[in-house]
C-alpha cells in the first residue's frame, strides 16, 4: 500500500477508537476483584513483586515503577531469569502481581508452585478468567478485550493498553489510600524538574551575607547603584540602622528615577526606594518565589527573618539555574 495521507489518518483513528472502547469496557472490571487487589496491596509488608513476559513484561516494569514512585515499595522480576535464581528476590512478606493475556505464559506458569510453596499472595491480571493463571491466582483482574487495535489481531495493543491502565487504576487507588502526598511524590522524584519544584526552597539557592546587596537608607543613589553593579542582582536592599528592610531600589526604579532628572550624587535612596516591598521567607518553596515574580511582574526578591532583616536574595536568573522555571 502506498502512503496516503487520509489512509494514514483514518488507520490512526481506528486504532485509538478501538483501544479507547476497551479502556471503556475495563470499567466493569472495577469490582469486588479489584478491591481485593487493592487490599492484598495495601496491606503487603514486603514488596510487590509485579512480572510479566515479553509485552506484558514491558507494562510490568512499567507498572512497577508507577507503584514504587506513588507509595507502594515495587520492582519488576523477569520471569524467565526468576526460575534461574531471581526467586531469591521473592520472600513470605511480598505479593506478587503477575501479568499474561493468555494466562498460560510458560515462564510464569513454571514459578507458580514456589510461589504456591512459599505462601505468596498472587495477583492474576489476564484476559482469559479460564487460565491456569487466572484460576490458580489469589485474586484475577480480568482486563480480556474484545479485539487488537492490530488488523491482524496479533500484535498486543488494546490488551497492554487494557493491562496497563488497570495497573494505573492500582496505583492511584493505592496512592489516595495512603494518603500519599505531593511532598511524598518529591522525595521518590528528586532528580527531575517536578522533584525541584517541590522540595527545594528559597534557603537553598539565595545569596547570603556579602553578597546581599544592602544599603543604608541615607545612602546616596550612586552609591545603590554601585552595589547593584558589584552583586549583580538588579536591586538593592534599603535597610535603616537597624539593618531592617524599608525598601528595595531596583533597575525599574533606576529607569524611573533617571526619567525625573534626579541628581543620583545628591539624593538619598530612600527618596526613590520601593516601599512596602515584597519580602519572602527562606523555607518558602523556590517554586513559590518564582510564582510570585510572575503574579507582582518583578525579578528579584529579598529573603528576610521574623525581624524583616535581610538574611538572603535571589533573582529570577537564580530559579532558571536551579532548574525551577
Amino acid at each position: 500500500m502506498k502512503l496516503n495521507d487520509e489512509k494514514l489518518i483514518e488507520l490512526g483513528l481506528a486504532v485509538i477508537q478501538v483501544e479507547a472502547e476497551a479502556i471503556n469496557a475495563l470499567a466493569t472490571q472495577i469490582n469486588t476483584q479489584f478491591v481485593l487487589a487493592c487490599k492484598l496491596l495495601f496491606n503487603c509488608k514486603g514488596r510487590v513483586i509485579v512480572t510479566g513476559m515479553g509485552k506484558s513484561g514491558h507494562i510490568a516494569g512499567k507498572i512497577a515503577a508507577t507503584l514504587a514512585s506513588t507509595g507502594t515499595p515495587s520492582f519488576f522480576v523477569h520471569p524467565g531469569e526468576a526460575s534461574h535464581g531471581d526467586l531469591g528476590m521473592i520472600t513470605q512478606q511480598d505479593v506478587v502481581l503477575a501479568l499474561s493475556n493468555s494466562g498460560e505464559t510458560e515462564e510464569i506458569l513454571k514459578i507458580l508452585p514456589l510461589l504456591k510453596r512459599l505462601g505468596v499472595p498472587l495477583i492474576g491480571m489476564t484476559g482469559n478468567p479460564a487460565s491456569t493463571l487466572g484460576t490458580v491466582s489469589t485474586v484475577h483482574l480480568n482486563v480480556s478485550v474484545a479485539q487488537e487495535a492490530c488488523p491482524l489481531g496479533l500484535a498486543p495493543t488494546s490488551s497492554t493498553t487494557a493491562a496497563l491502565v488497570m495497573g494505573d487504576a492500582l496505583a492511584v487507588s493505592l496512592l489516595e489510600a495512603r494518603g500519599f502526598t505531593r511532598d511524598d511524590f518529591a522525595l521518590s522524584h528528586p532528580g527531575g524538574s517536578l522533584g525541584r519544584r517541590l522540595l527545594l526552597r528559597v534557603s537553598d539557592i539565595m545569596h547570603t551575607g556579602l553578597d546581599i546587596p544592602s544599603v543604608s537608607e541615607d545612602a546616596f543613589i550612586s552609591h545603590a547603584l554601585l552595589e547593584m553593579t558589584e552583586k549583580k542582582l538588579g536591586m538593592t536592599a534599603v535597610v535603616n540602622a537597624n539593618a531592617v528592610v524599608i525598601g528595595i531600589f531596583t533597575d525599574g526604579d533606576l529607569r524611573r528615577t533617571l526619567a525625573k532628572n534626579i541628581d543620583l550624587h545628591n539624593t538619598a535612596i530612600s527618596a526613590v526606594m520601593t516601599q512596602a516591598c515584597k519580602v519572602i521567607s527562606a523555607d518558602m518553596l523556590a517554586a513559590e518565589a518564582m510564582q510570585i515574580m510572575e503574579s507582582k511582574q518583578i525579578n528579584a526578591l529579598l529573603v528576610v527573618d521574623n525581624n524583616n532583616k535581610a538574611i538572603g536574595a535571589l533573582n529570577m536568573h537564580d530559579l532558571l539555574r536551579a532548574g525551577i522555571v
